[in-house]
C-alpha cells in the first residue's frame, strides 16, 4: 500500500508539474496571432510610385551591432600597418557615412533563428514558446512581407528559408538553400556564405540569357533575400570576439558590397532598396537565446531607393549615440534605433506593399526619404494595421466573455476606431502634417496598448488560480509526508458530505465559466488541481493536527521555542536566498562558507571523535564555494584544465583499488584482509580505462578542431564508443555484484566520468571531482550527526522519561523510522546542493549559457536536437550523483526510501511560486529572458527530483549499508564477511562469525 502511495505522489507531482509549467505560456505569452483582418497600404495616385520597385534584405545571422561597426586590427595581419584597428566592413560603413540611415535593431526573446526572422519579415513577435520551433521546418502560417511581394527569391540556410517558402501563397516564394551537412561546426563556416553569394551572382547571369526570368526579375515589389548563416556558425565555435568572426564580417562586408553592385548593373535605375540587418547577435561565449544585450543588439543599415541620407553633425555628437557606440567612430551620423518588428514596416513601405496583417511594427519615419505629407499617409496606414488588429481581437474577446470590459482608451467619449482614423485624415487633407504624424503616433501607441489591454485581459484570475493551485501542491505534499512518513500511514482520510459539496460545486462553476468564455483545455486542468490539493489536504486534517503532536512534542518550554522560531526563520531565509542565486550565483559560495562550519555545532565532542571527516567537509565545502566565483561564461576552450580534471577523476579511481579495504572498512585500517571481489576490481579498471581513453580523445579532438583541422572520423567514433560503453560497464557488476555503498557510489562516479571528461571545456571537471566530494563527505557526516543527536536524545529522554507509548508505537508500525524536525535540515541540505549542480559551472538560468563546443567532438554538424539532449546529459551528470547518495542516506538514516525526496519536492515550490510573480513580458529583454529561465528551472526541479528517486532506486538497488559494529569486527579480525545487512533501514540479525583468518 505504502508503495502504491509513493507512486501516486510522484504520478501527481510530475504531471501537477508539468501542466503548470506552461500557465506562464497561457498568461504571459499568448500567441499575438489573429486572421481575418483588412490590409492595408499606402494610396498613391496612377503617376505616383513606391518607393522603390525591388527590395533586398541582408541578413548577418547571428551579427552583433558593435562588431559590425567597431574597429579591429586586421584578423589575419600580414605586416605592420595590418595591426592598426580599423574598420572591417568599410562598404557597409560607406552606406552609413554617405548614402543611408543606420542605427540598432533590439531584438525580443528569445534570440533565436525562426523568431528573429518571423520579427524581421513579419513584423510581429511570436510568443517565447516559439524558440521550440526555431530548428525545425515549421511554416510561417501568418502573412509576411514576402507574401504581400509580386514575388521572392531567396539564398541561405534549409533551417529558415523553407518556412516562409511553404508558408506563403503557392508560387510566390523561391528557396535555395544549400545541404544540410554543409553546417559543419568542424569546418570553416566561409563557404556558408561564398554559397549564397555565388549562387545570387549565377542567378543573375542566368536572367541576361533566360528571356523568362529576366521578365519576371523586372516586376515592381520584388523581394531578394541572402541568409548568411556564416557569423552565427562561426560565432558558435570559434566565439564573436575571435579573429574567424572577425574575418567573417569581412567576407560578409565585400559579399555584400558585390551583389549591390551586381544588382544595381543589373537593373541600373537606382530604383531598389537595400536593407542589411541580423536576426539576433551573440554573447560572448559563442550562444543566444536569452534577453542578454550582446544577443538583442543587431545593427540596422538601409540605402537605395526611398531612403533617407545620413543626417551629419559636424560640431557635435549626433543625437541617438551613447556609451555603446562611444568607440563606433560614428558619433556625427545620427543614430536611429528600432524595435525589430519595425524592419518589417520599414520593408513594406520601401517596397510598395501592404503592411503585413499581424505586423505590430511601427514605420521609423527617420529612414525615409519621403515629403511630410508622405510620411503622413504612411503613419495613417501603419495605424490602420495596428487597429484593425485590435478590432478583430476584440469581436473574438467579446464573443467569448460573459460580461466584456472594453479598452477604456478607445471606447470613451464616443470616439470610435473610424472616427479617431477619420480625424487624422482630416488633418492631413487641411495640410496639418505634423499634427497628423503625432496623431497617428499617439494612435498607433493606444492601439498597441490596446492589444496588450487583450493580452493580459484573464491575467488576474488566472495568476490567483495558478497561485492557490501551487500553495494547494506544498499543503498536499507536506500532508503527505506527515501522512505516509510521520504517522506512517495510522489515520484514515475524513471526508464529508458538506466538504465534498463545497469542494465539487466550487469546481463546477469554474468550469461551467470557461465553457461560457470557450477557455483552452489547459484551463480546466489549471482548475482542477486546487480543488484536488485543498480537498485533500481537508480530508486528512486530523492526520495533520497527530502530525503537529509528534514533530513538534519536544518543544515544551520557552526556550525551545524560541529556537524553533529561528530555525524556522533561518530555513526561510535560505531558501529565499536560493531565489537570488538563480542572479547572483555568488550566494551560493556564501552559503558554502557557512555551511562549512555546520559540524561545529554539535560541539567539541563531535568533532573530536569525527575530526577527518570533519576536515574532510571542510575542505570539500571550501572546495565548491570556489566554482560560483569563477565567470559563469567559460569563453575558451581550455585542454590542460579538461586533462587535469580527467586526470584526477583516474587518479580516485586507482586510489580505491588501492585502498579498497581501507574504504569499504569505513575509512579506517583493517588488521586482516577481507577476499577480494576480482570480477568488480577488473570493472572498476575497465572503468578507470575509459576514463584514460575520453581524456585522450577528447584532447586529441579539441587540438584538432582548435587549428581548424576538423573533427577526425576515428576520434568521433572513439568518443561515441567510450560514451555508449561507459554506461553499459555497471551492467557488467551484476556477474559478481559487491554491494558496499562506497562501492556503489564510485561506481556510479566512474560511469559518469568518461561522458563528463568528453562534453568538459573548462573547469567542470573539477567541479565534478569537488561535488563529487562534497557528496560522499554529506552522506558520512550525516550519518554521524543523527547517530549524536539519537544518543544525546535517548539520553535525555531516559533522564527524563519522556518516551511516550504513541512514539513507541509509531515506530514499531513501520520498518522505518518517523520522519523528525531534524530531517527537514537533510532536505534543505539536499535542496541547496540542487541548487549547487544547476549553477556552479555556469549560469543555467540563461538559456544561452551552453557552448556547441563540448557537443562538436561528438556532432559537428548543426544537428540542434541531438546536440541538445547531450547538452542536457552533461547537465544532469550531477544530479544522478546527488540521486545516489541521497538515496544510500535515506537508508543510513532508517528512513523510508522516498522521504526526503518527498520533503524537497514540498518545499521547492516556494522558489516557483516566487519566480511565477516575477516573469515579465514587458522591458528589457535580459529581464524577460532570464525571469522565464528562472520559473521553467525552478518548475523543474520538482520534476528532476520526482525523477531522481526513480534514478536513486536503480543506482541503489541491493546495497548494503554498514555500522559501526561491522568495523569493530574487522579491526578485531574477524572475516570481512560479517555484514550488517541493513537493507531499506531494516537491521537483519547479525549471521555467525567465522573464524579469525590465519
Amino acid at each position: 500500500m505504502a508503495s502504491f502511495q509513493r507512486f501516486r505522489f510522484l504520478a501527481i507531482a510530475l504531471i501537477f508539474h508539468f501542466v503548470y509549467i506552461f500557465s506562464i505560456f497561457d498568461i504571459y505569452f499568448v500567441s499575438p496571432i489573429v486572421s481575418g483582418m483588412r490590409l492595408f497600404e499606402i494610396q498613391r495616385p496612377p503617376s505616383s510610385r513606391a518607393p522603390a520597385d525591388r527590395l533586398v534584405l541582408f541578413v548577418g545571422d547571428g551579427l552583433r551591432a558593435d562588431k559590425a561597426f567597431q574597429s579591429h586590427p586586421e584578423p589575419y595581419p600580414k605586416n605592420d600597418d595590418d595591426l592598426v584597428p580599423r574598420p572591417l566592413a568599410p562598404f557597409l560603413r560607406s552606406r552609413v557615412l554617405e548614402h543611408g540611415t543606420f542605427g540598432v535593431s533590439h531584438t525580443r526573446v528569445p534570440t533565436e533563428s525562426r523568431p528573429g526572422h518571423v520579427a524581421l519579415i513579419a513584423g510581429l513577435y511570436e510568443d517565447v514558446s516559439a524558440v521550440t520551433t526555431g530548428w525545425k521546418l515549421n511554416p510561417v502560417n501568418f502573412d509576411s512581407v514576402f507574401n504581400r511581394s509580386s514575388h521572392t527569391w531567396s539564398w541561405g540556410s534549409p533551417d529558415i528559408l523553407p518556412m516562409f517558402e511553404q508558408g506563403a501563397v503557392p508560387g510566390r516564394v523561391n528557396a535555395y538553400t544549400y545541404g544540410a551537412e554543409m553546417e559543419d561546426f568542424s569546418a570553416d563556416a566561409l563557404v556558408l556564405d561564398y554559397w549564397v553569394f555565388d549562387h545570387v551572382k549565377d542567378f543573375f547571369k542566368e536572367a541576361e540569357t533566360n528571356a523568362t526570368l529576366r521578365q519576371a526579375l523586372k516586376q515592381e515589389k520584388v523581394v531578394f533575400f541572402l541568409h548568411l548563416l556564416g557569423l552565427d556558425t562561426t560565432g558558435h565555435m570559434y566565439r564573436p570576439y575571435s579573429k574567424e568572426y572577425l574575418h567573417n564580417i569581412k567576407v560578409v562586408d565585400q559579399g555584400v558590397e558585390e551583389i549591390t553592385e551586381l544588382i544595381e548593373s543589373f537593373y541600373n535605375d537606382d530604383r531598389t532598396a537595400f536593407v542589411f540587418t541580423a536576426d539576433h547577435g551573440m554573447s560572448d561565449w559563442g550562444s543566444h537565446g536569452d534577453g542578454h544585450p550582446n544577443n538583442t543588439r543587431t545593427p540596422l543599415i538601409a540605402w537605395g531607393s526611398g531612403v533617407a541620407k545620413p543626417e551629419i553633425y559636424k560640431d557635435k555628437t549626433a543625437p541617438g549615440h551613447d556609451d555603446y557606440s562611444e568607440d563606433w567612430n560614428l558619433g556625427s551620423v545620427r543614430r536611429n534605433d528600432v524595435a525589430q518588428a519595425d524592419v518589417a514596416a520599414l520593408m513594406a513601405y520601401l517596397a510598395g506593399v501592404e503592411f503585413p496583417a499581424n505586423s505590430v511594427g511601427e514605420l521609423p519615419l527617420t529612414f525615409l526619404d519621403a515629403d511630410i505629407r508622405e510620411k503622413a499617409e504612411a503613419s495613417l496606414v501603419n495605424a490602420q494595421c495596428i487597429l484593425e488588429q485590435y478590432r478583430v481581437k476584440e469581436e473574438e474577446k467579446k464573443a467569448s466573455e460573459l460580461r466584456y470590459r472594453p479598452y477604456r482608451a478607445l471606447s470613451d467619449n464616443g470616439l470610435t476606431l473610424e472616427r479617431r482614423v477619420a480625424d487624422i485624415r482630416e488633418l492631413i487633407d487641411a495640410g496639418r502634417f505634423e499634427e497628423a504624424i503625432e496623431e497617428a503616433a499617439t494612435l498607433m501607441k493606444i492601439g498597441l496598448d490596446g492589444l496588450r489591454y487583450l493580452q493580459t485581459y484573464d491575467w488576474l484570475f488566472l495568476r490567483a488560480l495558478i497561485t492557490i493551485g501551487y500553495l494547494g501542491w506544498m499543503a498536499y505534499a507536506l500532508t503527505t509526508v506527515v501522512d505516509l512518513h510521520v504517522m506512517n500511514g495510522s489515520l484514515p482520510p475524513s471526508r464529508t458530505l458538506a466538504g465534498t459539496l463545497v469542494f465539487s460545486s466550487a469546481l463546477t462553476v469554474l468550469y461551467a465559466s470557461f465553457v461560457i468564455s470557450k477557455s483552452p483545455i489547459t484551463y480546466y486542468a489549471y482548475a482542477f488541481f486546487p480543488v484536488f490539493f485543498w480537498e485533500g489536504v481537508y480530508a486528512r486534517r486530523s492526520c495533520l493536527a497527530e502530525g503537529r503532536k509528534h514533530l513538534f512534542s519536544h518543544v515544551n518550554s520557552g526556550g525551545k521555542m524560541v529556537s524553533l522560531l529561528f530555525n524556522g526563520a533561518l530555513y526561510v531565509v535560505v531558501i529565499e536566498s536560493l531565489a537570488l542565486g538563480y542572479i547572483h550565483r555568488q550566494i551560493l559560495t556564501i552559503l558554502f562558507i557557512i555551511g562549512s562550519f555546520w559540524p561545529v555545532t554539535y560541539g567539541a565532542s563531535f568533532i573530536q571523535k569525527h575530526g577527518a571527516l570533519t576536515a574532510t567537509w571542510f575542505l570539500s565545502t571550501s572546495a565548491m564555494s570556489v566554482f560560483t566565483l569563477l565567470p559563469a561564461a567559460m569563453t575558451e576552450e581550455n585542454v590542460t584544465l579538461i586533462v587535469i580534471g580527467g586526470a584526477l577523476m583516474v587518479v580516485i579511481g586507482v586510489l580505491y583499488l588501492i585502498l579498497e579495504d581501507f574504504v569499504l572498512a569505513d575509512f579506517t585500517w583493517p588488521t586482516t584482509r577481507s577476499p577480494k571481489n576480482n570480477t568488480s576490481r577488473t570493472l572498476v579498471g575497465v572503468q578507470i580505462g575509459l576514463t584514460l581513453l575520453a581524456i585522450i580523445v577528447t584532447r586529441s579532438s579539441a587540438l584538432s578542431l582548435q587549428a581548424k583541422q576538423g573533427l577526425p572520423l576515428g576520434n568521433q567514433i572513439l568518443g561515441w564508443i567510450v560514451l555508449v560503453a561507459s554506461f553499459l560497464v555497471p551492467v557488467a557488476y551484476r556477474l559478481q555484484p559487491n554491494n558496499h555503498y562506497m562501492h556503489r557510489i564510485l561506481v556510479v562516479f566512474l560511469t559518469c566520468a568518461p561522458t563528463f571528461v568528453i562534453l568538459t571545456i573548462s573547469y567542470e571537471g573539477l567541479f565534478y571531482l569537488a561535488f563529487s566530494a562534497l557528496l560522499v563527505s554529506w552522506v558520512r557526516l550525516e550519518h554521524a550527526v543523527y547517530k549524536h543527536s539519537t544518543q544525546t536524545s535517548t539520553k535525555d529522554k531516559a533522564s527524563n522519561g519522556s518516551t511516550t507509548k504513541a512514539e513507541d508505537q509509531l515506530k514499531l508500525s513501520s520498518p522505518f523510522r518517523p520522519l523528525t524536525l531534524h530531517d527537514a535540515r537533510v532536505a534543505l541540505f539536499f535542496f541547496v546542493l540542487l541548487q549547487s549542480a544547476f549553477f556552479s559551472t555556469g549560469n543555467v538560468a540563461s538559456v544561452s549559457a551552453f557552448s556547441l563546443e563540448s557537443v562538436s567532438r561528438l556532432i559537428p554538424v548543426f544537428d540542434p536536437f541531438s546536440q541538445g539532449a547531450l547538452l542536457i546529459l552533461k547537465l544532469m551528470i550531477p544530479f544522478a550523483l546527488i540521486s545516489a547518495n541521497l538515496g544510500i542516506l535515506n537508508k543510513r538514516l532508517g528512513v523510508a526510501p522516498s522521504a526526503l525526496f518527498m520533503v524537497v519536492m514540498a518545499i521547492s515550490d516556494i522558489l516557483t511560486l516566487y519566480f511565477f510573480w516575477v516573469v515579465k513580458d514587458e522591458g528589457s529583454w535580459l529581464e524577460i529572458g532570464s525571469t522565464i529561465s528562472h520559473f521553467v528551472i525552478a518548475s523543474l526541479l520538482c520534476i528532476f527530483v520526482a525523477a531522481l528517486e526513480g534514478v536513486s532506486a536503480i543506482f541503489n538497488s541491493g546495497v548494503e549499508v554498514h555500522d559501526a559494529e561491522v568495523v569493530e569486527a574487522i579491526k578485531n579480525g574477524m572475516v570481512a564477511e560479517a555484514v550488517v545487512k541493513k537493507v531499506n533501514g531494516v537491521a537483519n540479525s547479525l549471521p555467525a562469525v567465522g573464524k579469525q583468518e590465519e
